[in-house]
C-alpha cells in the first residue's frame, strides 16, 4: 500500500471543517503554504524524521519562497511534528517551532486533537503573515488545502 490510505477519516466532518477554516484563514494574508498530514502511527522513532519524509513526498520543497510548513500527527502514537521548509525555517527558527508544539499539546492532552491542530495552523499562518504576506500580484496558492490522511 502507497503512502495514502483510503481509510476511514481520523476526524469527524465538523473537525476537518475546523481543520480546514483554519488553513484557508491562515493562507489568506501569506504566499506561504501550510499542509496538515494526519495518520495512526508513526514508523519512525523522530516524528520530525517522518514529517520531513512526507514533506518531500508531498513536493512541498516546491513553492516558491520555500515557505512551506506541514504539520504532523500521528494520532495512536500521540506524536506531532511540524517542518518548515528554509524561507520560513531561517525567519523564525526553531525556538518558533518548539513554542508552536507546546502550544499544540495543551490541546492534544485534553483529547482535543481538532482544536490543537487548527490553533497550531492558525498561529503558524500568523508567522507566515509576518515574514511572507500576501501580494495580490504575484501569490498563487501553491500546494492543496486538504487534510492528507496517511495509514
Amino acid at each position: 500500500m502507497g503512502l495514502f490510505s483510503k481509510n476511514k477519516p481520523l476526524f469527524t466532518e465538523d473537525e476537518q471543517q475546523l481543520i480546514l477554516r483554519a488553513i484557508s484563514e491562515a493562507e489568506r494574508n501569506t504566499s506561504g503554504e501550510i499542509r496538515l498530514f494526519v495518520e495512526n502511527k508513526c514508523a519512525y522513532v523522530d516524528a520530525l524524521d517522518r514529517a520531513k519524509e512526507i514533506f518531500l513526498q508531498l513536493h512541498m520543497q516546491a513553492t516558491t519562497l520555500h515557505n512551506a510548513v506541514l504539520v504532523y500527527v500521528a494520532l495512536k502514537d500521540k506524536q506531532l511534528a511540524v517542518y518548515g521548509d528554509a524561507g520560513i525555517h531561517n525567519a523564525v527558527g526553531t525556538t518558533f517551532w518548539n513554542a508552536t508544539i507546546k502550544q499544540a499539546i495543551g490541546n492534544f492532552n485534553k483529547q482535543c486533537y481538532a482544536q490543537g491542530i487548527a490553533e497550531i495552523i492558525t498561529t503558524i499562518g500568523v508567522a507566515l503573515q509576518t515574514y511572507f504576506p500576501y501580494d495580490a500580484n504575484t501569490d498563487r496558492n501553491e500546494l492543496p488545502d486538504e487534510i492528507v490522511f496517511g495509514q
